[in-house]
């Protein structure tokens, strides 16, 4: 890893590794630590902050105005969190989070926690009290003596950086903690905790220009002529993840030239075409009943994993998804590999997943003969006719959002972590990467309510978010949609209740807990915003509603009240649970 610094004054960067360095500050030498901070992010490729404004972070939000950066005010801290992630992974830019103190601090730590689960790159800039006035009830106090520090205001669990600014002495090396953070192929997610009165202040030193080089991780051909060794030893599969979004291509040629089944996790729904015959289906929650079938029938002697983490989303923790000799696990972080199924046999890979299999495919010039081939098992969808009476059952949506969103545009469709997400994994096929997104980690409710509009701002672009009544109450940015004016679709699954916990709560036996939610007109509470909407309450209706959202220059609410008794595929989860300690049940 290289770091360059030179003094601010500079008049050149350098562009590495498609991150474009540019000085976004507009006076040439930034006279205060506020306009400095936004001058060092915007040299670090920041496109955007989105956050809730206060006046403890006043200079801050003011310097961000005046840069290049585009600010977007939110109505509630985690949304901007949220929407930060989604931005992100969008635009592979590291996006600015920033609140004023106290509650805005506290607000925004679910969206930060989920960005660091989902490997996302986020700086967080919060404001903090002024030394002179701690200790005193200062309004909104933010200091040691009224939250805790340790890993709020300290590096570890949280954020992998997090520091308070107390002197511009300190710039050049929050700069470079920030910038070799920022160059690790991983995710990153950073504290810049800054007093209100040091934004003010003077800046003392010269600031450092950081230009970005991005080291790829990258296997020896010792480790690939081992796998190579390993791999042909008999039949395995591919077992695709998030991780190698950027891959596809190469997975692709990887399989057919082996002929190996290939899977994936719902993170990674299109990296490898849901149509290919040697597409066996996703695994986990809300995963295709093909894929044990495949494992009980045809048990590979390994299975390559390419970029996942194998958690209980992904693999549910299940022992028949161990291969019969273990696992070979690329991933660019060290740490993942063997964590899931510590007692597997696993080779581990610390690679970029890229870089990893066009060196493999130098081994595999050609299609393998395979004298006999099996079948494999494949996901099996069945159309739904739609019927003229009762609420929509939730496979007919999906069936006409897979013919008219998915197969008729390239846009992308993100669901909400919750029964939203168990259909759309169990039920949206694609062919293409960067089509689906699910927050599969964390799982917070609110977290597509709200990223979807950090998606929607990044790809300039119309996007798709199927979410649950519940989501839809508890976090939503329709008004900030709506003040910017950003294109997006919430296709709310309006069933009066936590579907997923209603469910779940009486497979695993209990009775009388009351999940309800009392019946929401989600096109009113739209309409009120200043968005459009429409509101569906019969299977023939779905088609048009979608056309109409689908065309709408305005953000779009397509309100679907839902049966309530159809189950959603859930059980495997349901399942889990029921493994585990029988007086802990989480959904």
């Amino acid at each position: 890893m290289h770091l360059k610094f030179q003094d601010t004054q500079a008049n050149t960067t350098e562009q590495l590794n498609s991150i474009e360095q540019q000085s976004h500050s507009k006076p040439s030498r930034p006279s205060s630590v506020a306009e400095a901070v936004v001058k060092i992010l915007g040299d670090m490729g920041v496109e955007y902050a989105f956050g809730v404004s206060g006046g403890a972070i006043a200079p801050m939000w003011a310097a961000l105005h005046q840069s290049s950066i585009q600010v977007l005010h939110f109505r509630h801290e985690a949304g901007a969190a949220f929407a930060a992630i989604e931005a992100y992974f969008v635009s592979d830019r590291p996006v600015v989070v920033f609140t004023t103190t106290g509650p805005g601090i506290t607000n925004a730590l679910t969206g930060l926690l989920a960005a660091r689960w989902e490997g996302a790159k986020v700086i967080f800039v919060s404001a903090s009290t002024s030394a002179s006035q701690r200790g005193r009830w200062a309004c909104q106090e933010t200091s040691a003596y009224t939250m805790p520090s340790a890993d709020i205001f300290t590096s570890g669990t949280i954020f992998h950086y997090a520091t308070t600014l107390e002197s511009s002495d300190e710039l050049p090396e929050v700069s470079r903690r920030l910038a070799l953070g920022l160059a690790q192929p991983a995710g990153f997610v950073a504290h810049i905790s800054i007093p209100t009165n040091i934004q003010t202040s003077s800046v003392k030193t010269s600031l450092p220009q950081v230009t970005l080089c991005h080291a790829i991780a990258t296997a020896s051909e010792e480790t690939i002529g081992e796998c190579v060794r390993l791999l042909s030893e008999g039949v395995f599969a591919i077992w695709v993840g998030f991780g190698a979004r950027g891959a596809a291509k190469e997975i692709r040629q990887l399989a057919e030239r082996t002929g190996a089944a290939v899977m994936c996790s719902p993170r990674a729904k299109g990296i490898f075409p849901e149509d290919h015959p040697q597409f066996v289906g996703v695994t986990g929650f809300g995963g295709h009943e093909s894929v044990l079938k495949y494992m009980q029938k045809y048990r590979p002697l390994r299975i390559l994993v390419l970029g996942t983490r194998l958690g209980e989303r992904t693999s549910l923790l299940l022992p028949v998804m161990v291969p019969l000799r273990g696992f070979l696990h690329v991933d660019i972080d060290p740490e993942i590999p063997g964590t899931a199924y510590p007692s597997a046999e696993t080779f581990a890979i610390p690679s970029d997943i890229r870089v990893f299999v066009k060196a493999l495919l130098k081994y595999f010039p050609q299609q393998l003969v395979q004298l006999a081939k099996p079948i494999l098992p494949r996901p099996e969808y069945s159309t739904i006719s739609p019927r003229t009476y009762g609420k929509v059952r939730p496979a007919v949506l999906m069936d006409t959002i897979q013919r008219l969103i998915v197969d008729a545009s390239d846009v992308l469709v993100m669901a909400e972590a919750s029964s939203s997400s168990a259909w759309g994994n169990y039920m949206l096929r694609f062919t293409k990467p960067h089509r689906y997104r699910n927050c599969s980690g964390f799982g917070s409710m609110g977290h597509i309510t709200t990223g979807i509009v950090g998606a929607a701002l990044a790809r300039r672009g119309k996007v798709i978010a199927i979410v649950g009544d519940g989501a839809m109450l508890m976090n939503n940015e329709i008004s900030t949609a709506v003040k910017y004016q950003i294109p997006v679709v919430w296709i709310v699954l309006n069933d009066g209740c936590y579907n997923m916990c209603d469910q779940g709560i009486a497979m695993l036996g209990f009775q009388g807990v009351d999940a309800k939610i009392p019946q929401t007109d989600f096109v009113k509470i739209a309409s009120g915003m200043g968005a459009d909407g429409i509101r569906v309450e019969r299977e023939p209706e779905i088609q048009a509603a979608l056309e109409q959202a689908m065309v709408a220059i305005a953000p779009f609410v397509v309100d679907v009240v839902i049966d309530p008794t159809q189950p959603a595929p859930i059980e495997s989860r349901i399942q889990n649970l029921i493994g585990q300690s029988n007086t802990n049940y989480y959904y």
